[in-house]
């Protein structure tokens, strides 16, 4: 009961005022269904009218509906399957700025922030020209797309 009151239901219901989101089914609940320091972003499904803009937009609303939660991880799943880990308080500075931050920005640094499962970066942090910058990180955007869901999906 207590995902589906403090989870589940305030992140379905905000998502679903959005029509972009239509074809991107997400579930949102506490670590093994009990464990209030840790959230699930489990991506369901994605139907083939939906970009990978489409479901990384998910992310950045709900961590919006969130905001004011604290977490240590949300661990990003797809299928009930853990991909990735995003550290709790990036999580929260990512609902923070939503509607505020350039979504550019935010998509270009997002993969920088992105955990293995073991805790380590799965993705470098560039620096040096703006123009070889921002190629590496929309390559690297890309590439957490296909590893987090896309790959599975093929």
């Amino acid at each position: 009961m207590s995902n589906y009151a403090s989870l589940y239901r305030p992140v379905t219901e905000s998502l679903s005022e959005d029509p972009r989101n239509e074809g991107v089914e997400v579930s949102v609940h506490y670590q093994w269904f009990v464990n209030p320091n840790v959230i699930v972003f489990d991506l369901r499904s994605v139907s083939e009218n939906n970009s990978p803009a489409d479901v990384t937009r998910n992310l950045l609303q709900a961590s919006k509906v969130l905001e004011r939660r604290s977490f240590d991880h949300v661990l990003l799943s797809h299928r009930g399957t853990a991909k990735f880990i995003l550290e709790g308080d990036f999580f929260k500075k990512l609902g923070t700025e939503y509607g505020v931050q350039n979504p550019m920005y935010t998509l270009r640094t997002l993969p920088e922030n992105v955990l293995e499962l073991d805790g380590t970066p799965a993705f470098g942090k560039w620096s040096g020209g703006w123009l070889g910058v921002t190629s590496k990180q929309i390559e690297d955007l890309n590439k957490f797309h296909r590893e987090w869901f896309l790959s599975d999906l093929m």
